[in-house]
């Protein structure tokens, strides 16, 4: 077991140290300054741009406000000359880029915690039930960054609120960490695609559990649902105790597949075949198609004869130049499968519809569709 992560830094002439958290996995900063309220942004801004951390011992909120400002000065477009024309594919990693940039900038902005989560700072909320929703109880003081803890506030919130499903008539609440279901189209595919079978169904990489209950208002009477990450099966057997659907959906941690065979094997894996950055986006990006190419190579044998496998996949890797347009139907073929229909839906969400997103032309163009294959 590799030893917890701690920071260092000198304040008032003393060395000190404590543990340090990052959900995303970064190791501690080399480099720390003790700062507080007196610190203007810019100044802020450099140093965290050469890569040094600043160990706020200030009003919270006024924090949170250096921190919007670093933000403003992050966002403001380069002056250029003239712009240079980049391929989809080149777009997205200079996309990515900007945001780990952003990211790591960002995050250069570290709070203390005491025990049990309380922010020894004027103005600080009380963060405990946030904290423990996604770290678990407490374990002692630590530093991170403020840019990830209003990332667990925010989430906080959502798994307070829940998110509303029109098509299910039911709000899925969300785990920090666990793909949130805002996109609602792909669960408006299932709602419409014919079922060929409302004995047995198989969800495979449920995440909330939305495609598992959608499944089971539709009248199917067993779905096991599965799982690896141990917050994503928590949060599937929460929001299925919640709806009081517990006699017709079993969450299990599995690899993909169950034991055994169904008529009706639904997955909605990550979109985009690319390596993710952080844990928490692994529910966006798949590295080299691997979930996409298990479920795909793994399908037959799990299939009962007659039965149908649901792929729901967008094609915006292929607008973004990640996938070429012929590789999903020969992924297909060559797992010993034929496409007997597919469903289209266009996206709803506002980075459709929004120009100055960097990606908009592959948003503007994405269509998510439901496959429904058999064996061959």
């Amino acid at each position: 077991m590799s030893e917890t992560p701690t920071l260092g830094w000198i304040e008032a002439g003393t060395t000190k140290t404590a543990l340090w958290r990052s959900e995303s996995g970064n190791p501690p900063p080399k480099r720390v300054v003790v700062t507080d309220d007196t610190i203007n942004a810019d100044t802020a801004y450099r140093y965290a741009c050469e890569g040094t951390a600043l160990l706020w011992r200030g009003d919270f909120q006024n924090a949170r406000q250096l921190l919007q400002a670093m933000a403003r000065r992050i966002e403001r477009k380069p002056r250029k000359a003239k712009e240079k024309t980049v391929n989809p594919a080149e777009a997205f990693h200079l996309h990515r880029l900007a945001q780990s940039q952003k990211a790591r900038t960002l995050g250069m902005l570290l709070i203390p915690f005491e025990d049990e989560y309380r922010i020894p700072l004027r103005r600080a909320p009380d963060v405990k039930d946030a904290c423990e929703e996604a770290y678990g109880p407490s374990q002692g003081p630590f530093v991170a960054s403020l840019r990830e803890l209003l990332g667990l506030i925010g989430a906080h919130e959502w798994r307070k609120k829940g998110v509303e499903i029109p098509s299910l008539g039911e709000r899925i609440h969300p785990y920090y960490g666990v793909f949130s279901p805002v996109r609602g189209e792909y669960v408006d595919l299932v709602a419409q695609a014919p079922l060929p079978s409302t004995e047995l169904a198989f969800d495979i990489g449920t995440g909330t559990s939305v495609l598992a209950a959608m499944l089971a208002k539709r009248g199917v009477k067993k779905i096991i649902a599965t799982e690896q990450d141990a917050r994503a099966l928590a949060c599937a057997r929460e929001n299925i105790d919640r709806l009081g659907l517990q006699n017709q959906v079993e969450v299990v941690e599995a690899d993909l597949f169950p034991p055994g065979k169904a008529p009706l094997i639904v997955c909605n894996p990550p979109w985009i075949p690319a390596r993710p950055s952080a844990a928490i986006e692994r529910a966006i990006y798949d590295p080299e198609s691997q979930m996409l190419s298990g479920f795909l190579n793994g399908l037959a044998n799990h299939l009962e004869p007659g039965g149908e496998g649901w792929l729901i996949m967008s094609d915006i890797a292929e607008h973004l130049g990640l996938r070429p347009k012929e590789a999903l139907p020969e992924m297909i073929a060559k797992a010993g499968l034929k496409v007997l229909a597919r469903i289209d839906i266009r996206p709803r969400h506002g980075k459709a519809t929004d120009e100055n997103d960097p990606l908009h032309a592959a948003r503007k163009a994405e269509v998510t569709s439901l496959w429904r294959l058999a064996t061959a």
